[in-house]
């Protein structure tokens, strides 16, 4: 959500950062509904100081017994009730289409946030590994023999539908491995502080972290009003909804590993083979809450913690700044990692982090109180994939297969794994 003061003043700096999106000015929009708003308070207070000057003037009427002045003043602080009861109406009224407006607008990017319209305006500012070279043709994690046991897209089917999967045996072992060595390392390492939340999460929830009212059709919702999260970015960043904290409680960060869900709104066609893009899955997720004046640093840090996971897992991956047309909703500045794929010849997104600013927390009403005194000032938030556990999973079996059908499993996991060093091609642990 956006500060309507600063539109005020500067509405032609507003639009420019939006057309930097490509979106259309809407300042002039906003300000109309603004004045129509504001003149609605002004003209409903002006009535009420009527009113309150004539409820004195009433007594004095009656005791001097002018009753022509007592009925006539009695009848304007009627009239003015009214006036003020429909103003006041109006008033509301035009404040919820500004906030509806307002809600609906994209974050403004930072000046160091490419421009372009769209993925392939990207800008690559790391690069982390060399992908290997297989004396055989690589193969997608669906066609591997070490998984075929462990991958069940047809029961998942017959059970749910299309778009999930049943893992068993070692491939759903090494899926919980992976999870546990990310929470792990975030909690022992990277200082993060482990959280475990909801999945089902009211409107107000969804609404504060831009879900909602947006994007509505990209996520489920029960019969009786709940939503199921797409990421825990929503519980974790609502954490600090409503709070007012103090200055020397910040930076907040939090990590959790949960069930997502998400209906793929749009997606048809797209990444249908295998388990790349499912309607239920998993996900490490980070948050940070920060003071406005170190949030843009925290992204690195968050962006690092991230590179870190994978860096372990000796998993190559480039490291992408998105431009303006291909940023999402919330975000001030966006870095996608990108981890290699042999299998697919190509990178794909593992995670995103990204910088909210004060985007989110003005949705939520998260403030934080100056250690040096003055007004509250809202927080900076910002969130990041630290990783896609299904994700890292598919990018584990494809980098590690081996000639034989089986797949190594990286050095960091095997502790997890009862010191494995492989899934064998028959699918079990050796």
């Amino acid at each position: 959500m956006h500060d309507i003061r600063a539109i005020r003043e500067n509405p032609a700096a507003f639009d420019a950062a939006l057309a930097r999106r490509g979106k259309a000015s809407v300042s002039s929009q906003i300000l109309a509904l603004d004045s129509e708003r504001r003149a609605c308070i002004q003209e409903a207070e002006a009535a009420q100081a009527e009113i309150n000057s004539a409820s004195k003037q009433v007594g004095a009427a009656k005791a001097k017994g002018d009753e022509a002045e007592f009925e006539r003043l009695r009848g304007l602080v009627s009239e003015k009730k009214v006036q003020v009861i429909h103003l006041t109406e109006q008033a509301k009224a035009k404040d919820e289409a500004l906030t509806d407006v307002l809600m609906g607008i994209d974050n403004l990017p930072y000046e160091d946030t490419p421009d372009g319209a769209d993925e392939a305006d990207n800008v690559e500012i790391n690069r982390w590994g060399t992908p290997a070279s297989f004396d055989f043709a690589p193969k997608e994690h669906f066609e591997l023999p070490a998984t075929q046991a462990g991958l069940d897209f047809e029961t998942a089917g017959k059970i749910s539908g299309s778009r999930f999967v049943i893992l068993s045996g070692a491939i759903a072992r090494m899926h919980r491995a992976l999870a546990q060595f990310m929470l792990d390392t975030h909690v022992n390492e990277n200082g993060l502080t482990e959280t475990n939340t909801p999945v089902l999460v009211r409107d107000e929830a969804m609404r504060g972290t831009g879900q909602l009212p947006k994007f509505a059709e990209d996520s489920y919702q029960t019969t009786n009003g709940w939503w199921l999260i797409p990421t825990s970015e929503v519980t974790l960043t609502n954490i600090v909804a409503g709070l007012t904290l103090d200055e020397t409680q910040l930076p907040r960060r939090y990590t959790a590993h949960s069930l997502c869900f998400r209906s793929e709104a749009g997606s048809a066609g797209r990444d249908t083979a295998g388990m790349l893009r499912q309607h239920q899955f998993e996900k490490v997720e980070m948050v940070s809450v920060t003071h406005p004046d170190h949030s843009r640093a925290e992204l690195d840090r968050m962006t690092k913690c991230a590179e870190g996971i994978l860096e372990r897992l000796e998993l190559p991956y480039r490291t992408v700044a998105l431009c303006v047309g291909d940023m999402g909703f919330g975000a001030r500045r966006t870095h996608d990692i990108e981890v290699w794929l042999p299998g697919q010849n190509a990178f794909r997104e593992i995670s995103s982090c990204s910088v909210c600013g004060d985007f989110q927390a003005r949705r939520m009403n998260a403030r934080f109180r100056p250690a040096g005194g003055g007004k509250p000032e809202f927080v900076h938030t910002l969130n990041g994939s630290g990783l896609a556990v299904g994700r890292c999973l598919i990018a584990v079996l494809e980098n590690g297969q081996q000639a034989d059908g089986s797949v190594a499993i990286p050095n960091v996991l095997r502790p997890y794994m009862g010191n494995a060093t492989k899934i064998a091609a028959d699918g079990t642990l050796a």
